[in-house]
């Protein structure tokens, strides 16, 4: 069973949950971050395009890619009804193409997160630096360590227009602290009007980084300049407050 994998109901689930140009504070940020930025933007996991329409809307140049099918069919869609279009990729973290050098690659709400090891990740950040022009920025979030471990897993539920009712068990599997990882099985359900209609098995993982690690794998990649922000306030020293933890890196060289 794969890892992360944002099948049909999951990524029903995200479209409902995290609908485009929803803002946890970071579409602001990611929008004056990104100021003056006139050539192409990446967006890894771009998922439904909660960000990736908000970019393309203030005149940004944003492609996107993500390993689930049907979150990018959800994109897809949300693009079409805004007259809009981006490169949409099926691809992961390490697999990605793209066509030229970008200016800029973003990677917000802690996707970076869903790759689940050190060298998965070491591998992503080696294959963000390579995809960026000379001066080129990497911004990326990450949720602080407590968000990750103190979770409490439980039952949701989503309306389902027109007549149905999604809900999500998620049960934890896993707490490992070496492996700096939290595991859970996600269970799926469709009803209509009482009425079981399906159902969708998912493990979840998340991987959490320190600040510290963060910025030593950035730099062990080639990236400097590195900044690290907490809560969408640019140089703000992070503090175990913040809701979340923003890195900045530029590559100033092949």
């Amino acid at each position: 069973m794969m890892n992360n994998r944002y099948g049909k109901l999951a990524s029903l689930v995200y479209h409902l949950d995290k609908p485009v140009g929803r803002s946890f504070g970071d579409v602001e940020y990611y929008l004056e971050r990104l100021r003056g930025v006139s050539g192409p933007v990446l967006e890894p996991a771009v998922g439904t395009g909660r960000m990736l329409i908000p970019l393309l809307q203030a005149g940004l140049d944003v492609s996107g890619f993500d390993i689930s099918q049907e979150m990018l069919d959800y994109c897809q869609r949300e693009l079409e009804l805004r007259s809009l279009t981006a490169r949409l990729e099926l691809a992961g973290f390490t697999d990605y193409r793209v066509d030229r050098p970008v200016e800029a690659i973003v990677v917000p709400a802690g996707s970076f997160q869903l790759l689940d090891s050190f060298e998965q990740g070491l591998l992503a950040l080696r294959r963000f630096h390579a995809s960026l022009k000379v001066g080129g920025r990497l911004l990326l979030d990450l949720d602080p360590v407590a968000a990750i471990v103190n979770v409490q897993p439980g039952l949701r539920t989503w309306s389902a227009p027109p007549n149905g009712l999604i809900t999500l068990n998620a049960t934890p599997l896993e707490k490992d602290y070496c492996a700096q990882l939290t595991r859970e099985m996600h269970r799926y359900e469709l009803w209509e009007h009482g009425v079981l209609l399906e159902t969708q098995l998912e493990q979840f993982s998340l991987r959490w980084w320190g600040v510290q690690e963060m910025r030593m794998a950035l730099e062990q990649v080639g990236f400097t300049e590195i900044s690290v922000s907490g809560g969408y306030q640019y140089g703000k020293m992070p503090q175990d407050t913040d809701g979340i933890i923003s890195f900045e890196a530029y590559k100033r060289q092949d």
